[in-house]
């Protein structure tokens, strides 16, 4: 399938970003695995953290999608559908998980890049799916903005992650140990 086949190079590169971002994410979680951790962090995590690895997951299986060797566009676009559809009551959840947790209180940006963002990528997913039959090739530019979007969400929820707990927390810390021993 022709329209498929053009895509072939973005889904290589895009595909490639998400699947080394997401061993980067495992590393950077590996270096970090030795602090204390209590409750209220674990719920931050998965409101703050998780979403990036799923953000990177979907990007390279929507690339993986798109890269397969599909005889029309009919069936892929429902399983890109049904990934938007999946996505959106994702950030769903990860809104009631920003909002449940307790040891950061989220600014705008957070909201942007945790859920507003991630929810329209979402949904440019299932509504290219209902339009992929009658204009394959919006539909297809519509996942790719969407892929795009999801990987460009990830790496910076990601370097804002990474740079809370590398800065603020260590500061925290810091702090803590002058505190103790004046």
């Amino acid at each position: 399938m022709t329209s498929l086949t053009e895509w072939g190079n973005f889904y290589v590169i895009v595909g490639s970003s998400a699947g080394a971002l997401i061993g980067l994410q495992f590393v950077v979680m590996t270096l970090i695995a030795g602090r204390p951790i209590d409750r209220g962090e674990a719920q931050a995590g998965d409101a703050f953290s998780t979403p990036s690895v799923v953000h990177f997951g979907v990007v390279l299986l929507l690339s993986a999608l798109l890269s397969a060797p599909w005889d029309g566009i009919g069936t892929v676009a429902i399983v890109w559908g049904l990934v938007g559809l999946g996505g959106i009551m994702y950030a769903v959840v990860v809104a009631r998980r920003m909002r449940a947790q307790t040891v950061y209180k989220p600014v705008f940006e957070d909201w942007l890049f945790h859920v507003l963002l991630p929810l329209a990528a979402y949904a440019m997913l299932a509504g290219s799916a209902f339009a992929a039959r009658s204009h394959a090739r919006p539909a297809l530019f519509l996942v790719g903005a969407a892929a795009l979007l999801l990987l460009f969400v990830g790496i910076h929820n990601a370097w804002d992650t990474v740079t809370h707990l590398v800065f603020v927390e260590k500061r925290g810390r810091r702090e803590a140990q002058r505190n103790r021993s004046s």
